[in-house]
């Protein structure tokens, strides 16, 4: 177990990250996403940025507008070392097939929140 982990339950961590993603409720959302990023967070992944809280929460209500009525969730385990995180997950609809998946690499603070965020798609949905 690496030092932060022994002080910061990781998979509660990962379960706000995905509970921001999925939280359509703005003034729910940006409090997951205050417990759960640093004030200097980034997220980054091939198509989009986000730069601190109010990059974070733009970008995060921008993709539920995009894919209303899906959900994100975690596949498999929580993979951890020192100040690393890394985890798989996907984008389905509730009881459906999965229309996207990644996994994503996160960096902690001593803290035990994200400090940043890059993630990785592993398949998404096509333009017609």
């Amino acid at each position: 177990m690496n030092p932060i982990s022994q002080h910061h339950d990781v998979a509660s961590l990962v379960d706000r990250y995905f509970a921001a993603w999925n939280t359509t409720d703005a003034g729910r959302r940006r409090e997951l996403i205050a417990q759960t990023w640093s004030d200097d967070a980034v997220y980054l992944d091939p198509l989009m940025r986000g730069d601190g809280h109010a990059g974070i929460d733009a970008m995060l209500q921008a993709v539920q507008a995009q894919f209303a009525g899906l959900a994100f969730r975690r596949i498999g385990e929580i993979d951890e070392h020192h100040d690393c995180v890394r985890f798989s997950w996907e984008l389905a609809p509730p009881d459906g097939a999965a229309v996207a998946g990644g996994t994503d690499f996160g960096q902690l603070t001593a803290d035990g929140r994200l400090r940043a965020v890059t993630g990785f798609i592993d398949f998404m949905p096509t333009a017609a």
